[in-house]
């Protein structure tokens, strides 16, 4: 049989041998050939070795589903455009609206939930849990299988969704939204196992009698019901990172969404549900809450006690909060929670830098990282590069370079029509504007150069949206104020660092964040500035991979503490029980005679514990030899 008839045989590759073959005639290269043939043979081996690229023995079929997808989030939606933009609706305050805040167009509204409400949800996760904590891994990796088959092949819906509730482009919702997510997803289902199930041995006693027969270990236990807090700036990633973390070590999880993305996470929440009940497991187990926050709350009610955000927070059934989000809300969480004394990872803005040093050598390359950096989601990223610091010797080549660049930035929606090339789509909300307006005079006025936007910006097709323009503004100093409070929008800011490796630490140390960076240039000089830089996380010649490699993130000083992600990140939804063993079985641990209560005699006993002390901890080999013959002629 020739090769060609063998590939016809074989869809996949049948499929790439279409893509390659001469359409004209249909003869194929004997390169293309050789191509098509190693691809061949991959397959077939990996369909009889591996039915993925996961471990064999972490493999579960996913089970097969349709779920469907809202009118809202299909292509050409034609829906209202209402002038009043903003979650709360004065006509109608004891809802929460939605819209979409690149075109303006409504999507629904939703009850403010209330105490009770929220009470009711968070106790059918509770009851839900107790029967999860008790599944196999087998069935949790099922769960996640499915969940990982779904967004796999329903990427387009997903992305629509997150568009539609939060403004940005397709390509920013399918990189910042399901790359990272499927990259989250897949590697618990390969590493989670080992990481709960390990047996965590550790060295145990250094007493010198102890460490004969006694032995130490760690187990990893669920927690219970855990919660999160995810800020909008990634809808669907931000929803399902805490969900699918939680379960697969065991809990139950309750999520409270941000009030501007209410209508997508109630769709990607159901979503999580029905992969649940068709796996056979309770859908109670996550749940979603939102409410108004506490500022517009005071206006619906003369409660005078806390608001339905702070009662959450402080709910006795949580054993652990994960919280993203803004520094001031932190200050409000961390309040909260500290009633009941919940355990809160913090993760908070950043001021990330991004610094090119002199060995770089194609600035054009560099610019191309720069600017996915920082506009994409119109720069509301929390990891996203919000300023650039340049050494002296290529910092105006750069200048001229990212000024061209930003300049031909096409601002949009193409939520309904991809073939109309949008760079960057709309911000959550315009209540930043005037903020980030005047971070921008500010910096001029004190000697910045605004070389493109710098203000709001009325898109003459989607008047209703909120759009910034995209900004450059360089010769910025860090003595400025856009240099030291984030901007988490399209503004791109230059600063010089100088030609010395340490003046360039200096510059980049000097933000009171320190969430991540990332450093350019020869290898050698990245890494001395690499360990220098005060942040929780570095990308050495990259940016923000970090993340994606599933390490454990989070930030150090005004950027929060305790980490998400990665194995410390599983373990850290997990009771830690420290157990203490026999190792042998005819051994343990009595009570010494002149130890035995009442006391028969103090000054034996005195001298009995003076002798084990020395015996057990000296590095004398005399002095333990002396010791031990003491504590025979005490016992």
């Amino acid at each position: 049989m020739s090769i060609q008839n063998i590939i016809h045989k074989c869809p996949p590759a049948n499929y790439i041998f279409n893509l390659l073959t001469d359409n004209s005639d249909g003869s194929i290269s004997s390169k293309i050939l050789l191509i098509c043939a190693s691809l061949l043979i991959i397959l077939l081996f990996n369909k009889k070795i591996l039915p993925c690229n996961c471990k064999a023995s972490n493999y579960v079929t996913p089970i097969k589903f349709e779920y469907a997808v809202p009118d809202e989030a299909k292509p050409n939606w034609k829906g209202k455009r209402i002038p009043n933009t903003n979650v709360y609706n004065e006509d109608d305050p004891t809802h929460l609206q939605c819209y979409c805040p690149a075109t303006g167009q409504f999507l629904s509204r939703f009850d403010n939930m209330t105490k009770l409400d929220m009470d009711k949800l968070i106790s059918k996760c509770s009851i839900a849990q107790k029967s999860w904590k008790s599944t196999t891994f087998k069935q949790r990796l099922q769960v996640l299988s499915t969940l990982h088959n779904y967004i796999l092949h329903h990427q387009d819906e997903i992305a629509r969704v997150c568009c539609r509730d939060s403004g940005k482009t397709m390509l920013d919702a399918s990189m910042g939204e399901i790359l990272v997510t499927l990259e989250k997803i897949t590697w618990i289902i390969e590493h989670g196992v080992d990481v709960l199930t390990k047996e965590d041995k550790r060295p145990g006693p250094t007493n010198f009698f102890m460490q004969f027969y006694k032995g130490a270990k760690v187990v990893y236990e669920p927690l219970g019901v855990v919660a999160a807090i995810v800020s909008w700036n990634y809808p669907f990633h931000n929803l399902l990172g805490p969900i699918v973390a939680a379960i697969f070590a065991g809990n139950g999880i309750v999520v409270k969404c941000s009030e501007q993305v209410v209508w997508s996470s109630v769709y990607f929440i159901k979503l999580v549900k029905k992969v649940l009940e068709i796996c056979g497991h309770d859908p109670n187990l996550v749940q979603l809450c939102y409410c108004f926050p506490p500022n517009i709350e005071s206006k619906l009610s003369d409660d005078s006690g806390k608001s339905t955000a702070d009662y959450f927070t402080s709910h006795p059934t949580f054993k652990h909060i994960t919280f993203i989000g803004s520094k001031p809300v932190a200050h409000h969480v961390l309040k909260q929670a500290a009633e009941t004394i919940t355990p809160v990872v913090v993760e908070l803005g950043g001021k990330d830098s991004f610094i090119c040093l002199d060995s770089v050598q194609d600035l054009n390359k560099l610019s191309s990282i720069i600017m996915r950096g920082t506009f994409q989601s119109s720069g509301q990223n929390c990891i996203g590069i919000e300023r650039v610091i340049v050494a002296n010797s290529k910092y105006d080549e750069l200048v001229n370079i990212l000024e061209k660049r930003v300049a031909s930035l096409r601002l949009g929606s193409d939520i309904d029509d991809l073939l109309e090339n949008i760079d960057m789509g709309a911000m959550i909300s315009d209540n930043r504007f005037e903020q980030l307006e005047l971070l921008v005079k500010d910096a001029v006025n004190k000697g910045a150069r605004l070389l493109y936007g710098g203000s709001r910006f009325c898109h003459p097709n989607f008047p209703q949206g909120h759009y910034f323009q995209p900004t450059l503004l360089v010769d910025v100093t860090p003595e400025m104020d856009i240099a030291t409070n984030e901007v988490f929008g399209p503004i791109l800011t230059v600063l010089k660092g100088g030609n010395d490796l340490n003046n360039i630490i200096k510059v980049s140390n000097s933000s009171p964040f320190g969430l991540g960076g990332s450093v350019f240039g020869k290898y050698e000089d990245c890494c001395y500035v690499a360990d220098k830089l005060i942040t929780g996380n570095v990308a050495i010649n990259d940016f923000a991979t970090f993340y994606v490699c599933q390490l454990p993130f989070g930030g150090c000083n005004g950027s929060g503490y305790g980490k998400f992600g990665g194995e410390e990140g599983l373990l850290g939804l997990c009771n830690a029980k420290s157990i203490c063993y026999d190792k042998l079985p005819f051994v343990s641990t009595q009570i010494p005679a002149p130890l035995n209560y009442p006391i028969k005699d103090n000054e034996v006993a005195w001298q009995f514990v003076k002798a084990m002390n020395t015996a057990s901890y000296t590095w004398s080999l005399w002095e333990r030899i002396k010791n031990i013959f003491k504590l025979a002629k005490n016992a």
